[in-house]
Order: structure tokens, then sequence, then C-alpha cells
């Protein structure tokens, strides 16, 4: 468990503080004791692309990243696309890092196997020089007393939660397999920062994968049409959805291995 002696805790009001002094004196995110600071989101994507604070990087830290970690997770993990943060990170240059989830009132509430926990530990092993706090209440607190402050996007926060669809409406949608089981609630999954795992509902969704920054799709059913061909790429690889489809031979033969690498390059150009 995360102690109070080994992470320290950070009020709101301090940090609305730092902010306004940034506001006013311009310049990067906050001044905390004479250097400047990091304000680090440990929550789920989703969650930052709902509502975040502003100036805050939100860190990687799914159940395949901690899986692959072993417990363990390096700052490539966590900021894979951050390659000047972390440098500045290992290089000393942030006096200070601010660390929050969603609602963690104290550092001695936080679980040994959270997200803060893991993010705090990869802070102590490659920036021992800088001070890492926990905003005490995480977003759920600032966000009440300082929505100025913070930041919402509104695909996301326009999309309502997912309702299975009536037999009506899957018809509608094209495909047999459009309904929403209890297991099927919520956004895609993140299995790697430029790959989501998702459903029929998901692919049907333009709004939730325009909010994900989605532009391919691989569409693995016999079914389920390629809704929105005119704005994404899709690759199609018609797998009867039943327990008797032998998946594993139409993954050799479409090589996904190679589409994803292509597709991954292709999205950094």
């Amino acid at each position: 468990m995360v102690t109070v002696e080994e992470l320290r805790e950070m009020d709101c009001s301090v940090l609305k503080r730092l902010m306004n002094r940034d506001e006013n004196g311009g310049g990067a995110l906050g001044v905390l004791s004479g250097g400047k600071c990091l304000l680090l989101d440990c929550r789920p994507f989703l969650a930052h692309s709902a509502g975040y604070i502003r100036g805050s990087v939100n860190v990687r830290c799914n159940t395949i990243v901690r899986r692959r970690a072993k417990g363990s997770v390096s700052l490539e993990q966590i900021l894979p696309a951050e390659e000047e943060v972390r440098a500045r990170l290992r290089s000393g240059l942030y006096s200070a890092v601010i660390v929050y989830d969603e609602r963690s009132p104290r550092a001695e509430s936080l679980r040994e196997d959270s997200t803060v926990s893991l993010v705090v530990q990869a802070l102590r092993r490659n920036a021992e020089r800088t001070d890492i706090c926990l905003l005490k209440g995480g977003y759920e607190r600032f966000s009440s007393e300082y929505p100025e402050f913070c930041a919402k996007t509104k695909a996301l926060a326009a999309i309502p939660p997912a309702v299975p669809p009536s037999a009506a409406e899957a018809l509608d949608l094209g495909c047999s397999s459009c309904g929403t089981p209890l297991h099927d609630q919520g956004g895609p999954v993140e299995i790697l920062p430029f790959l989501y795992l998702g459903s029929a509902y998901h692919a049907a969704r333009r709004d939730m994968l325009d909010a994900l920054g989605i532009t391919a799709l691989l569409n693995v059913s016999s079914d389920c049409p390629n809704h929105f061909e005119g704005h994404y790429q899709y690759k199609c690889i018609p797998v009867e959805d039943n327990h008797k489809a032998d998946i594993s031979s139409w993954f050799m033969e479409a090589d996904l291995g190679n589409i994803v690498r292509e597709l991954n390059t292709a999205s950094a150009c």
C-alpha cells in the first residue's frame, strides 16, 4: 500500500492556486517549489476523454499493460506517446508531479494494485528527485469545486450509457449480433495505445469511434456491415459467430500482425 510517508497529499485549493498562477504568469502548468509541475490523470482513457483537469496527461495502465508488466510498469508503458515528458522526468526537470484518480480521498486508501500506486512506483524509480503528490478527492472533487479549470469532450460526454437495442433496431443496424449483452456494456477495451477491442454495437457508434480517434476497423463477422465506409478504413474477415468457427485459420490468412503494424505506421505519419 502507498502510505502517507511515501506519497504526499495536495488539497484541491492548492492545485487551483497553482493553475491560477500559471494563467496569470503564462508558461506551462503551475509552478511548485521553484520549478514546473506535471499533472498526471490516472483514470481510464474514456473517463479522461469525457472530462479532465486542464493541462493533465493521461497515463496508460489498462489490464493488458499490467499483465505484461507483471506488477511493475515502466514510463514507456504508462506514457507511450509522451517522449518529452519521460525525458524531463528522468532529467529531474519537474520539481513535482501531481497524480489523481476519480475520487481517492487519502493516500492511505489506495490499493497496492491501483493505477495510482503503480504509476507512483514507476515515478519513484525514474524521477527520484521529484516530489510526488496525490490530489485529495481526485477529479470528482476538483471538478465539482473548480469546474472552470476542467475540460469536457462533448463527443464522449454526449454518449449515453450503452442500452441493448431492440430487435427492430438490430435489424436497422444490419446485423443479427448487434444486441448488447450485459458483458458488453460501456466502451471498447484498449489493448494497446492504438488498438481497441470492441463489439458490433461499438462498430455501429460513429460518435464513440470518433471520440476514441479510431481510423480503421477490422470486421470479424459474416453478417455485420461496414457502417461508415466513407469515413473509416475497413478489413473484413467473414468468421461465423459460433463455437465451431475456426478463427485461427482466418487469422493466419489475413496476417493480422502485419495489418495492425501497417495501420499503426500509417496513423503515425
